[in-house]
C-alpha cells in the first residue's frame, strides 16, 4: 500500500546507533553500523515509499496504530488493532552498564506480543545498501537471515518462521516472537531470552538516568523527552553530537533545501550541552569536550570548520545520490555537506564557551588548567582577527557574505570567556589583555549593528536585514535584556519575522528564495527573549503553541510551516530539542511555588 511519508516519527537509539520508525511501527530510516552510516532503512527517502528500505511487521488487514514511548525511556510501544485481534511490537536499542562500562552494541531489539485474537501478519525485510541502490545479498540460517555486500554484514535472528521472514509471505500470530538485528555472528543465548533482558536492562537504565535528571516543575514531560532524544543524537564513543539524524528532508515543500545534518557542527552541539548541563546531564558535556580537543589536535592550527564529522578526520565532500527519490520524491537527496568548507567566525567563540565549563563546573572530575587554556588562547586570537571580517554566517548562506552580527558576537565571547578563564587562574596580565579585546569589540559591534532607523539591532554590521540570531544577544552578556536597543530589537523582530506566531530565520531572499517556513529554534528565541523583557505572559502563550505542534512521539523537526503546522525539515533537530528545554527553564514555576 502506498504511504504518504510524514515527520510523524519516533526514534529509537543507544548512542551508537538510531533509527527512525512510522507510526505503525515501520522502521523507514537507519543507518548501519552508525549514527552517519549508509542507511540500510531508506524508505523514508524512496519518493513512493515502496516496501523497499524498511522492516515492518504488519496485519495483512486495515488496521489502526497508537504508538507511545515506556514512560521516560527510548523504548517505543506500538500497538495494531484489526477486526482479528491485536498485538504489540516493543522496540529499543540495547544501552545499559556491563563490567564497569556502558554496553550500545549496533543491535536493534523487536519484541511482539499478541493481545487478542488471532492476526495474521506479515514482515517486511527489505534493508537496502548505498543509499538505496542495491539490496544486499539475503542468506537463509536456521533461526536467522544474513544480510552482506561489500563492506556490510549483519543478521537478523529471529524465532518466527525463517521462511515466511525471508519470503515475506503472511503467518497467524500465535505466539510471542523476536527480532534482533545485529552484526553478522552468533548470539550467546537464546533471541527470546537475550531480548528480554535486553529490554529490562535498557529500561532500567533510562528509568535512572531520568531519575538523575534537573527538571523544572512545569512541562516536565517535554523536557524529558527532548533530554532522552538529545541523548540519542550523540556519538557517545567520540562526544560528538550531531544535528539530526536523518538528511535532506526539505526545509519546505520543493525548495531543495535539502542538507545532510548527520554531522557535528560546534555551533549546535554547544546548544546542545548547555540544554543537557541545564537539567544535570553532564557527561555529555564531559564528551563533547573531549571530542573538541580531539578537533583541535586534528586541525593542528588555530583554523576551525564549523562542522566536522562524527570523528573529526572524516570527509564531509558533499554529493548528490541519484538512488533516492527523496522525501516524497522531493529530491536532491545529498550527502556530506559543504558547509564544511565555508567560513562561518562563531565557531571560535563556540568552542571556547563549551570548554569555559571545564574551568567553571565543579562537577567535573577533570578541571580545566593554564595548560588548556593556553590551548584555546590562539583560538581567540583568530577570533579577535576575524571578528570584523565577512563570513557566511550562522545561516550557512552559500551565495553572499556579510559581516554578521551573531558571528562578530560569538567572536567577542571568546575574547570574554578567556578573560574569564583567565581572572579564574589568577593569570592577571593575561585576563587584562583578553577583557580589554572583548571591550573594544563589544563597543564596535553594538555601535555598527544598531540600526537607528529601524529601531533594531541587524543581522549584519551597517546592514538592514532583520534576523533572529540576534535575539541571543542577552543569552551571550553582550547586551542587557533591559537595555532599550535589546527590547526594541524584540518587538520589530517579532513585527518583521513572525508568521502566525512563529519566527522566520530572516525574511529577505537567499540563495533558494524568500523564506516561508519557520525556523522552529527561532521562536523558542523568541520566546526567550519575550521572557527577559518581562512579556512572560505573552512568551508563555507562544511556548504553548510551540509544544502543541510537536508529534505524537513529543519530538519536533527542523522547520514548522506557520500556515499548517506541518514539520519539515531534519528529524528530530537537536536545536528544536534545545529550544524545549530552555524555554521551559526559563518560564516554569519554582518547585516551591508550583505544588
Amino acid at each position: 500500500m502506498s504511504r504518504t511519508p510524514s515527520l510523524d516519527l519516533a526514534v529509537i537509539g543507544n548512542g551508537a546507533l538510531a533509527t527512525l520508525l512510522d507510526r505503525e511501527g515501520r522502521m523507514v530510516w537507519g543507518c548501519w553500523p552508525r549514527l552517519d552510516g549508509d542507511p540500510i532503512f531508506s524508505a523514508l527517502l524512496d519518493g513512493d515509499q515502496e516496501e523497499r528500505g524498511q522492516f515492518a511487521i504488519v496485519p495483512d488487514e486495515s488496521f489502526s496504530a497508537e504508538q507511545t514511548y515506556l514512560r521516560n525511556t527510548a523504548i517505543l510501544r506500538t500497538t495494531i488493532t484489526t477486526r482479528a485481534g491485536a498485538y504489540t511490537v516493543t522496540d529499543f536499542a540495547p544501552l545499559f552498564p556491563v563490567a564497569g562500562r556502558m554496553h550500545r552494541p549496533p543491535m536493534i531489539v523487536r519484541r511482539v506480543e499478541p493481545l487478542s485474537g488471532l492476526c495474521r501478519v506479515r514482515v517486511l525485510l527489505k534493508p537496502t545498501r548505498d543509499y538505496g541502490a542495491q539490496a544486499p545479498r539475503a542468506v537463509q540460517g536456521s533461526n536467522h537471515v544474513s544480510f552482506s555486500s561489500e563492506g556490510l554484514s549483519f543478521r537478523v535472528t529471529t524465532d518466527a518462521p525463517i521462511s515466511y521472514v525471508l519470503g515475506g509471505a503472511g503467518f497467524v500470530l500465535t505466539r510471542p516472537l523476536t527480532f534482533i538485528l545485529h552484526p553478522d555472528e552468533t548470539l550467546p543465548d537464546a533471541v527470546e531470552r537475550v531480548g528480554a533482558d535486553c529490554q529490562e536492562r535498557t529500561h532500567d537504565y533510562w528509568q535512572g538516568w531520568v531519575r538523575s535528571l534537573n527538571v523544572p516543575f512545569d512541562y516536565q514531560e517535554a523536557v524529558i523527552r527532548a533530554a532522552i532524544t538529545l541523548h540519542l543524537c550523540s556519538f557517545a564513543e567520540t562526544g560528538a553530537i550531531v544535528a539530526a539524524l536523518t538528511t535532506s528532508i526539505p526545509e519546505s515543500p520543493d525548495s531543495q533545501r535539502n542538507w545532510d545534518y548527520r554531522f557535528c557542527w560546534i555551533r549546535d552541539a554547544h546548544f546542545t550541552v548547555h540544554a543537557l548541563n541545564r537539567v544535570g546531564a553532564s557527561r555529555t558535556m564531559e564528551r563533547f569536550i573531549e571530542y573538541i580537543a580531539n578537533v583541535i589536535a586534528f586541525e593542528r592550527k588555530p583554523t576551525l570548520k564549523p562542522v566536522y564529522g562524527i570523528l573529526p578526520e572524516s570527509d564531509l565532500d558533499e554529493r548528490i545520490v541519484e538512488t533516492l527519490a527523496g522525501y516524497r520524491g522531493q529530491g536532491p537527496v545529498r550527502v556530506g555537506n559543504a558547509a564544511a568548507t565555508q567560513a562561518q567566525h562563531d565557531v571560535y567563540g563556540g568552542v571556547i564557551l563549551a570548554a569555559s565549563q571545564m574551568f567553571f563546573d565543579e562537577r567535573l572530575p577533570k578541571k580545566g588548567d593554564v595548560a588548556l587554556f593556553e590551548r584555546l588562547e590562539p583560538l581567540g586570537l583568530m577570533a579577535l582577527k576575524l571578528a570584523l571580517t565577512p563570513d557566511a554566517g550562522i545561516w550557512e548562506y552559500r551565495g553572499r557574505v556579510r559581516v554578521h552580527t551573531y558571528s562578530a558576537a560569538m567572536c567577542w565571547v571568546a575574547c570574554d570567556r578567556l578573560a574569564r578563564i583567565a581572572d579564574r587562574l589568577a593569570l592577571t596580565d593575561r585576563a587584562a589583555h583578553w577583557r580589554s579585546s572583548a571591550e573594544g569589540l563589544k563597543q564596535e559591534i553594538l555601535s555598527r549593528a544598531w540600526n537607528e532607523k529601524l529601531g533594531a539591532i541587524c543581522g549584519s554590521l551597517d546592514g538592514d536585514e532583520f534576523d533572529a540570531s540576534v535575539l541571543l544577544l542577552h543569552e551571550l552578556g553582550l547586551l542587557a535584556a533591559d537595555d532599550p536597543r535589546f527590547v526594541s530589537t524584540v518587538e520589530q523582530i517579532g513585527l518583521r519575522l513572525a508568521r502566525n506566531g512563529m519566527l522566520l530565520r530572516y525574511d529577505a531572499p537567499d540563495d533558494f528564495g524568500a523564506p516561508t517556513v519557520s525556523f522552529a529554534v527561532c521562536t523558542f528565541w523568541y520566546v526567550d527573549a519575550l521572557a527577559a523583557v518581562g512579556r512572560v505572559a505573552e512568551a508563555r502563550e507562544m511556548f504553548a503553541k510551540l509544544l502543541a505542534l510537536r508529534n505524537h512521539a513529543g519530538l519536533l523537526s527542523e522547520d514548522i510551516d506557520p500556515a499548517t503546522g506541518e514539520l519539515w525539515g531534519n528529524f528530530p533537530q537537536t536545536y528544536s530539542l534545545v529550544g524545549i528545554i530552555i524555554s521551559a527553564m526559563r518560564l516554569s514555576r519554582g518547585w516551591e511555588n508550583g505544588r
